[in-house]
């Protein structure tokens, strides 16, 4: 049988954690078919289209897709879930939101966030914050799984050619409806799919030195800026920079850690990254320990130094 991808989209364009699921998807065997959940969303069903490796995807466009609420694109799935074996989601907050309801309703077991598929039944997963991979074997006849993007890589975003088919969009649930949102603005490279991220830790000591500091370098860097929880919890920075276990998983090129100790929860959600660079004026800090670079140094002299380097 198919494989099912749901694609996270914001209508217009494709998310680029749906990529990496495609690649994700590809590996479970059979041809790969996108959902588009949406409306007015045929800008994100032809960039879906052109994904290599795509055989199909169906685009259902309604009102009751338009806010994406897990209860309506839920339904949307099981509405077609019959025709697949897998059903695998990007494990971003979007996708957690909708998988379980799925499995629920399926009454299956869900997979989440995998990090390898083994074979079509066989995956592995991260436990205990990282420091160990479960493989997980489903008996299953519909495998629902959320895909860690960090974990696999891209699918290239052009060169496939396939076809758009429309479907009928569920009815809306009446479950929950959308009241507003607050999107906070940013101009610097969204933090899962960055290439460069300059995070800093609770050592910056005040959500003025966090910017004074580490906005210059993220400026000539063209990166994005993260922190640590003990970082947002005192709050030095916002939540949505909130990089670990509990906040958001990356794996960039680079990754510079600043005054970051490198905690359990930390670590889990950047030990990925391409290359570490650690700053930290404390010799015994856990970073270390997974930093491909360590600088012994005190941050608030060292990274105006660096800048200026620049």
């Amino acid at each position: 049988m198919s494989v099912l991808v749901i694609a996270e989209h914001d209508h217009g364009t494709l998310k680029g954690a749906t990529l990496n699921t495609v690649t994700a998807a590809a590996a479970c065997g059979g041809d790969v078919h996108v959902l588009i959940a949406g409306h007015n969303a045929a800008g994100a069903a032809q960039a879906a289209a052109q994904i290599q490796g795509v055989a199909k995807v169906l685009h259902a466009d309604g009102a009751s897709l338009a806010e994406q609420l897990a209860e309506n694109v839920a339904a949307q799935v099981l509405a077609i879930a019959a025709n697949y074996s897998h059903i695998l989601f990007p494990a971003t907050a979007h996708g957690k939101n909708v998988a379980p309801r799925v499995a629920a309703k399926l009454d299956v077991a869900q997979l989440s966030d995998i990090t390898k598929v083994v074979s079509a039944d066989t995956f592995e997963r991260p436990i205990y914050a990282g420091n160990a991979i479960a493989t997980v074997q489903s008996a299953d006849a519909v495998k629902v799984v959320t895909v860690r993007t960090t974990g696999f890589d891209a699918a290239a975003a052009g060169g496939g050619a396939a076809a758009v088919e429309s479907v009928a969009a569920a009815a809306d649930s009446g479950l929950s409806s959308y009241v507003g949102s607050e999107i906070a603005k940013n101009d610097r490279p969204e933090l899962t799919a960055a290439k460069i991220i300059v995070s800093g830790g609770r050592a910056m000591g005040s959500p003025e030195k966090f910017n004074e500091v580490l906005t210059p370098l993220a400026d000539k860097l063209g990166a994005a800026l993260g922190a640590s929880r003990a970082a947002v919890d005192a709050g030095y920075a916002p939540n949505d920079w909130q990089v670990g276990q509990t906040g958001k998983i990356v794996a960039p090129q680079l990754y510079i850690a600043c005054g970051i100790s490198g905690a359990i929860q930390h670590l889990a959600g950047m030990k990925d990254s391409k290359v570490i660079v650690a700053i930290n004026k404390d010799p015994e800090a856990p970073i270390f320990s997974v930093a491909d670079y360590g600088l012994e140094a005190d941050l608030f002299a060292a990274v105006p130094e660096l800048v200026k380097a620049l």
